[in-house]
């Protein structure tokens, strides 16, 4: 069984793109060999800036012969008819058996196909491969039609086994399939022979290529972590960095470089942003003081000098960079020391969105939600305000301009400069969050009053103007707000009402305050256009509110089952009185995982729906509601005594442990009467023939019915 090496050489290839690029080649190649027949033990893609590889170990020699039998028309059939058959099937009418069944004789031909070569599939599988690849962007060059991300230059292509290494004949637009590689493009040039996988990583290790990019990527870690150690210093972790770089270099080297000390006082933020997204480097920090000192680049070659003088340029590259910086930073805390309020004006300019106004309006109307909501997570309430209308100014700095990802955060150093208020400065940092299922939560009580703010405005925003998602797509990212939502709601054990909640940010959004001010005020057609407004704005309320609860709900249900409820758990809690109360509805979805995950729980289901089952159906044949209360004086056996007993207790201990919302209490006084109910259903007849005993029973039915719902909707339990 052959092993099969596959390279795609060509310039450099994007980092961002490399990792999907090795998954497509491994499964367009493995997928094509196996739809021809071609099974094989294993297949792995490694890639490099210049090359894409795959090896497939156990393949195939050869695929396998096959007969398939076609059923075609009638022996009497038109001529067109058979001729087209016969064209199909690529066989002469002799070619052909002519079969009786109870339709008339039919004709039925017998393909066979011999296997082919392995060397032969390969080539179509590779050719189509290449021809069709799946890059987010290609370019052509030459005269040719190949299309690839950047021009291929070579196509190493061998299927290995005992017998030794045979090159797949091949030829793509001119690029004839060989065995023959590169390595290095500087610290060794020129071409390489192969004649298997372990023999291409040797040669190309050799010839200073690293082909995994884990290893890479391991390699420039400890190599960097190493550095920084030795001079007291740590790096900042950055996975996504340490990825793209390893993406970007063949053969690395890790150098450490100085930063200047004319830019040391830069927030270590502002640093490590610069030097991440111009330069590609991580940032080196000094652990006792928390500033970033110095900056980690990773070379491709080793050098004469060790790396002298490519240091001497990125820090000369680099002090250009960061002399920008330094020059947005100061003027900006000019601003911020002086006034303010020359950034929240300048949002006046700045569209939201067409529908919706400038961003001013935006703040306007978060500043009026932070205030409503302050008292209910505990925070003052001017400041709460005072926050949202200060918390996006830095939208206007220079900082935030050049480096977007720094809103919020440079926000908080410019209120701080400015002698705000520190819950004020966190406020600005913190109210973006959580911006995903990992983010953490704010805890600072006017944090959390701008945070809900902020993504209540949002939603219920274009909730208002009809801009819902709509199945994978979400243009103004409202799932994220919704879940940032229930997770500040549930984080800080929040009781708030959704319904409330969305009312309140509605009537803000559509500004009903103001037309029922307006409307007071006015007479004649202009108080009749205020009441008119009023009366959309009151329509839009009443049919958006019930829908972005719904929204609220769909969005906790993912959001729970990540956390392992069953989606039918949430449901049965979902449809109890008060679901509006995110954080009520979560301890009750959890209590009741949590009682099903036992015996007594999970039978006290089947014993509900018994019981819920045979009720109905009663009630359905006698068309009358059994809920008038059983009478212990009709029990007539020891189980139904029993269950009368057990009743009367879960109710004494249920009853109060709702009220107090203790429902881990209700759930397991719940799940007690499970063998009651097993004992009644077993040694108890339902439907006697004393019809004074049989109504006593299905009310007893009703009354497990009606203990049981008042916990949760057991209805709604599958199974």
């Amino acid at each position: 069984m052959p092993d099969l090496l596959i390279e795609l050489f060509s310039e450099e290839i994007p980092a961002r793109m490399q990792k999907r690029a090795g998954e497509d080649l491994q499964k367009l190649v493995t997928n094509g060999l196996v739809e021809a027949g071609l099974t094989y033990r294993s297949a792995a893609a490694f890639t490099t800036p210049r090359r894409l590889c795959l090896t497939v170990e156990g393949l195939l020699a050869q695929s396998p012969t096959t007969r398939e039998e076609r059923k075609g028309p009638k022996a009497d059939a038109p001529e067109k008819a058979i001729e087209g058959f016969l064209r199909g099937a690529r066989l002469t009418r002799d070619q052909v058996e002519e079969r009786e069944t109870p339709k008339g004789n039919v004709l039925f031909a017998v393909i066979e196909k011999a296997g082919r070569p392995a060397a032969d599939i390969v080539a179509e599988v590779l050719e189509q491969t290449v021809r069709n690849f799946p890059w987010p962007k290609s370019m052509r060059w030459g005269t040719g039609s190949l299309k690839w991300v950047r021009p291929l230059q070579s196509i190493l292509c061998i299927l290995t086994d005992e017998a030794g290494a045979e090159v797949v004949s091949g030829d793509i637009d001119g690029i004839q399939f060989g065995d023959t590689t590169e390595g290095h493009r500087f610290m060794s040039p020129g071409r390489l022979s192969v004649v298997s996988f372990e023999d291409y990583e040797i040669k190309l290790s050799r010839a200073h290529v690293v082909l995994n990019p884990s290893t890479r990527a391991e390699t420039i870690w400890n190599d960097a972590t190493n550095a920084a150690f030795a001079s007291g210093l740590e790096v900042v972790e950055d996975a996504g960095l340490l990825a793209e770089v390893a993406g970007l270099v063949e053969w690395p080297v890790v150098l450490m470089g100085r930063i200047a000390d004319d830019f040391l006082g830069l927030p270590p933020e502002v640093l490590q942003t610069s030097m991440k997204e111009h330069q590609k480097f991580f940032s080196v920090r000094n652990p006792k003081t928390g500033r970033i000192e110095r900056f980690i680049t990773v070379a491709n070659r080793e050098t004469a000098d060790n790396g002298a003088t490519i240091l001497a340029g990125n820090e000369k590259v680099l002090s250009a960079r960061l002399a920008d910086a330094k020059f947005f930073w100061e003027n900006d805390l000019r601003v911020a020391k002086s006034d303010m309020s020359v950034w929240t004006q300048a949002l006046e300019n700045v569209t939201f969105h067409r529908q919706l106004g400038s961003q001013a309006d935006r703040i306007s109307r978060i500043a009026t939600l932070a205030r409503a909501l302050a008292p209910v997570v505990g925070a003052d309430a001017d400041l709460a305000e005072n926050a949202a209308r200060l918390a996006k100014a830095d939208l206007s700095s220079e900082m935030v301009y050049e480096f977007p990802e720094l809103q919020g955060l440079m926000g908080r150093y410019y209120i701080e400069a400015s002698g705000g208020d520190q819950a004020v400065a966190a406020a600005a940092q913190e109210h973006y969050s959580p911006l995903g299922p990992s983010d953490d939560v704010p805890t600072a009580p006017v944090s959390v009053a701008v945070a809900l703010a902020d993504k209540l405005d949002t939603l219920t925003s274009f909730w208002a103007i009809d801009e819902k998602p709509t199945g994978s797509k979400d243009p103004f990212a409202l799932r994220r707000a919704a879940l940032g939502v229930i997770r500040l709601v549930l984080d800080n054990d929040l009781r708030v009402p959704l319904d409330r909640m969305t009312h309140n940010a509605l009537q803000v959004v559509l500004k009903l305050d103001q037309w029922r001010a307006a409307e007071k005020t006015e007479t004649g057609d202009k108080a009749k256009q205020f009441a008119r407004q009023i009366e959309v704005a009151e329509g839009v309320i009443a049919s958006v509110g019930p829908n972005l609860c719904a929204f609220f709900h769909d969005r906790l249900k993912v959001y729970l089952r990540d956390q392992g409820i069953r989606h039918d758990i949430i449901d049965a809690c979902i449809a109890m009185e008060g679901n509006d109360d995110l954080t009520l509805l979560v301890k009750r979805a959890r209590a009741l995982s949590e009682t099903l995950k036992t015996d007594d729980g999970e039978n006290l289901i089947q014993g509900f729906k018994r019981a819920n089952n045979i009720l109905t159906q009663a009630e359905e044949a006698d068309g009358v509601e059994y809920s008038y209360g059983a009478d212990a004086k009709f029990a007539e056996e020891a189980e139904e005594k029993a269950l009368f007993e057990a009743l009367d207790a879960a109710e004494a201990r249920i009853a109060p442990a709702m009220a107090s919302q203790d429902f881990t209490s209700a759930m397991s006084a719940m799940a007690s009467l499970r063998g009651p109910i097993d004992g009644f259903f077993e040694a108890v007849q339902i439907n006697t023939d004393n019809q004074t005993v049989r109504r006593n029973r299905l009310n007893l039915l009703s009354r497990i019915r009606t203990l049981c719902l008042s916990v949760a909707d057991l209805t709604k339990i599958e199974g």
